[in-house]
């Protein structure tokens, strides 16, 4: 299975409309892929907080159209990152997008760890209730966004619903990069599964990003990890390895706390 990440870059000089015009050129690049994954509020910029309430659309908004058709003239599997969704109701959400081969929005999934304590999109955004998952030919994904990866019983729920590829759009600080690599690799060891981990370049309002986009293993391996700058990371892998994995050092099968209620 190939799958490509796009580590766009998010900066300041560029209008929402270019962005996402040129994300969408470089997902049509990708045609020949299984998957694509773009960054979370690559629209925006992750740390872009003034701009949520004016960006921000609803589901089937211009971004949801954009990455559609892009999905369809590229005929992959596309997990389009992160939008600043308003809903019906005017309440913000930090909201994925996943759509199939043909164009057809297959999952949504409404972020629920927000970041920022006290401020930012703590405050500016409601949280998601539900665990998502996808079922590609190949593979199950599970869907998290970026402060989701410092919660590792949001992905043991993930596993516990079918989930072997774990997919994680981010728009993660420099300045914890260490973290980033870490917390993807523990979570692709913990829960056995594939974790492909896709981060911004760039500087969102002042805070520069990350980027070390990362493919890691049902083992723990990295098998690629990009730059700092913008870039397209494309890696093959064997979604069988998940299941072997869980056969030959079935850990998973020991798992005690949280199977069940205790009795009082």
């Amino acid at each position: 299975m190939r799958a490509s990440l796009i580590q766009i870059a998010v900066n300041e000089d560029e209008t929402v409309e270019a962005r996402r015009a040129r994300a969408a050129a470089l997902v049509r690049d990708q045609a020949g892929a299984d998957l694509v994954v773009l960054p979370e509020l690559w629209t925006t910029g992750a740390f872009a907080f003034e701009e949520f309430d004016g960006q921000a659309e609803p589901l089937e908004g211009p971004t949801y159209e954009a990455m559609a058709k892009a999905a369809s003239d590229a005929g992959v599997w596309l997990h389009a990152g992160s939008v600043p969704e308003r809903d019906f109701d005017g309440q913000l959400y930090n909201t994925s997008l996943v759509f199939s081969p043909a164009g057809d929005l297959a999952a949504s999934y409404r972020k629920i760890h927000r970041f920022g304590f006290d401020k930012g999109e703590a405050v500016l955004m409601g949280a998601g209730s539900e665990l998502v998952t996808v079922r590609l030919p190949e593979t199950t994904l599970g869907l998290a966004t970026c402060y989701d990866l410092r919660f590792p019983e949001l992905f043991r729920g993930l596993v516990d619903a079918g989930a072997e590829t774990l997919v994680v759009p981010a728009g993660w600080p420099e300045r914890r990069r260490s973290h980033w690599t870490l917390l993807a690799q523990a979570r692709a060891v913990e829960n056995q599964a594939y974790v492909l981990a896709c981060a911004t370049a760039g500087t969102h309002a002042g805070v520069p990003q990350a980027g070390h986009s990362i493919v890691v293993d049902p083992w723990g391996e990295v098998l690629a990890q990009a730059g700092a700058d913008e870039e397209v990371l494309t890696v093959e892998f064997d979604p069988a390895k998940v299941a072997r994995t869980r056969e030959q050092f079935p850990a998973l099968k020991d798992r005690v706390l949280g199977l069940e209620t205790p009795r009082p």
